[in-house]
């Protein structure tokens, strides 16, 4: 087998290998103020912030946590939604030297206690609406400061006295906390703090700048380590595949939380590098996302497959012009062809598959955006200086090409290991392959293919089942909007296959309906045997449908059984 044939694939104006700027992620922002002072960074629910702004913000935030004994390799958590306090923080966390800790919003106090006990971390920013929440847990973790913020507090005039109203009516509460002991306030601190600058020794491959902890499906969360080097490269890649884009001149749609690393990585450190305008929205709602998009213009607009869906299927779709957008690279989840076209053809732009993990920073592999696309079904191609392989359960040589086996990568993305979990690295990595745990091959040209994920892999009567093979036919069908296919407990064959299923609006189809369709397109093994339709599906924050979580109401629901039977 010849060795990266996917090279050969690779338009002219690609690199096959970058040279990275070996420099403190933060620096960027830096670059970004100097280049570009009074061009407008952040756009957010009508106020706009400029460069200049945002670095004389984040050099403040710095600053203030020095003066509260923050220090190279501490922890500060962020705890908020995607709105500039967070991007703020985020590089003020950096220009001290900490270490980033990203905390979704949405977690219970549990989730929060562990990930703030598992971190150790120091300080953390958050909304005040989430105080009590935070308040809670503070004896079971190591936190010594919080700072709180509101979304008020970057709205502009007259928003931001409205909106406590709106909070009250949508929360119940109106919070207030007081700017003393370990209570923070952050426009206290914006009022106070100087934004000299901050130095600290660097190491360009050994420094953390970011713990960002997995979903938890396999066991608890685990802090993915990712180095100031992972996250440059992998967002020197990304340029790179954007190559039709220009510095300073494109709006980038930030649906996608920051919290999570697709989001992180495409919508804000790739907008800070190149000087480009980010819209963030702290909510995610299909009419406002519409409405946005129709006004700002975005150019890119990162996203994941039903966060696309929601969009092309909103009953005022007509209503708004969605043709500034030049390209999309989807993530999360598998993007379904027929998404693609119609979002093509209704917005002009174009829309292509990535694929990655939280552990690669997170893209590895992508399909090209506008030259060479997509072959049917395929993830694409390995990003620069990125090596994948598909490998068997004993080895890490390569399997020949066409047979299925797991995906592994290595690059200069992949993460330095997990927090406090040697164990856990050292079994993810073999012969340094991070093992991705997806099932896939490779096709002889160079294109890869993922097959399902090695724990959504359904075993019925013997016969390996791909979920995602038939949520691809299923999302052929024109009733239907969202699907997702899991294995459930069977007495008989160990495992069966049902479907959850959500239709467009004002469509209708009989289970019958739908077994005969799938019937003329899968084998009979992998024909589902149930079906459940249902108004929404559970997703996260990002959208991707949560199959475990349907798997584990369906043993909840048999357990129930067999004790009342």
């Amino acid at each position: 087998m010849k060795e990266k044939p996917w090279l050969d694939l690779y338009p002219s104006e690609i690199p096959k290998t970058i040279e990275y700027d070996r420099i403190p992620l933060q620096q960027f922002l830096t670059n970004s103020s100097k280049k570009f002072p009074g061009k407008t960074a952040m756009h957010f629910m009508g106020k706009d912030i400029t460069f200049a702004e945002f670095h004389e913000s984040a050099l403040k935030f710095a600053n203030y946590l020095k003066s509260l004994g923050v220090e190279k390799g501490d922890r500060v958590a962020i705890m908020l939604p995607n709105c500039p306090q967070s991007a703020i923080a985020y590089y003020g966390i950096l220009y001290i030297g900490g270490i980033v800790v990203q905390t979704n919003p949405l977690y219970t106090e549990r989730e929060l206690s562990y990930q703030m006990s598992d971190s150790g971390a120091k300080v953390i920013i958050s909304l005040d609406i989430l105080y009590s929440r935070i308040s809670n847990v503070l004896k079971e973790t190591k936190l010594e400061h919080v700072i709180i913020t509101g979304i008020k507090d970057y709205l502009p005039f007259p928003k931001n006295l409205v909106y406590p109203f709106i909070q009250k009516k949508e929360y119940g509460i109106i919070v207030k906390v007081e700017h003393r002991g370990m209570n923070h306030l952050f426009t206290e601190i914006m009022k106070v703090a100087k934004p000299d600058p901050v130095s600290y020794d660097f190491n360009f491959e050994e420094d953390i700048a970011l713990l960002q902890y997995t979903g938890g499906t396999t066991g608890p969360p685990k802090g993915v380590m990712l180095t100031h080097a992972n996250l440059i490269s992998n967002s020197q890649m990304c340029n790179a595949w954007l190559y039709k884009c220009e510095a300073g001149e494109e709006t980038v749609m930030g649906i996608l939380p920051f919290f999570h690393v697709y989001g992180m990585t495409t919508v804000l450190l790739l907008s800070v590098m190149q000087g480009n305008k980010m819209v963030l929205l702290p909510k995610f709602d299909f009419e406002t996302a519409l409405k946005t998009i129709d006004k700002q213009k975005p150019t890119l607009f990162p996203g994941a497959p039903t966060i696309y869906i929601g969009l092309l299927n909103h009953p005022n779709l007509s209503k708004y012009d969605l043709s500034s957008i030049k390209a999309c690279i989807s993530g999360s989840a598998a993007l379904p062809v027929e998404l693609q076209e119609e979002f093509e053809r209704v917005t002009g732009g174009k829309l292509v598959e990535g694929y990655g993990l939280t552990e690669t920073s997170p893209v590895a592999i992508a399909n090209f955006v506008w030259e060479k696309r997509r072959v049917s079904g395929s993830i694409g191609v390995p990003w620069p200086d990125t090596d994948a392989r598909i490998i068997g359960p004993d080895s890490s040589e390569p399997l020949p090409n066409g047979e299925v086996g797991e995906i592994a990568v290595s690059g200069p993305q992949v993460m330095k290991g997990y927090w406090n979990r040697p164990d856990d690295t050292r079994e993810t990595f073999r012969d340094g392959w991070l093992l991705t745990g997806d099932l896939g091959y490779m096709d002889d040209a160079g294109h890869f293919y993922v097959v399902d994920r090695k724990k959504d892999m359904i075993i019925a009567s013997g016969f390996n089942i791909y979920p995602r093979e038939i949520e691809e036919i299923l999302y052929e069908h024109p009733a239907i909007q969202e699907c997702v296919v899991a294995g459930i407990p069977d007495p008989y064959r160990g495992e069966t296959v049902k479907a959850y299923i959500v239709l467009k609006e004002g469509k209708q189809i009989s289970e019958e309906e739908l077994d005969k369709y799938c019937r003329e397109q899968l084998a009979a093994y992998k024909v589902p045997r149930k079906y459940e339709f249902r108004k929404e599906l559970p997703k996260t924050a990002v959208g991707k449908i949560l199959r475990r979580t349907l798997v584990d109401e369906e043993k909840k629901k048999m357990e129930h059984e067999l004790k009342t039977s």
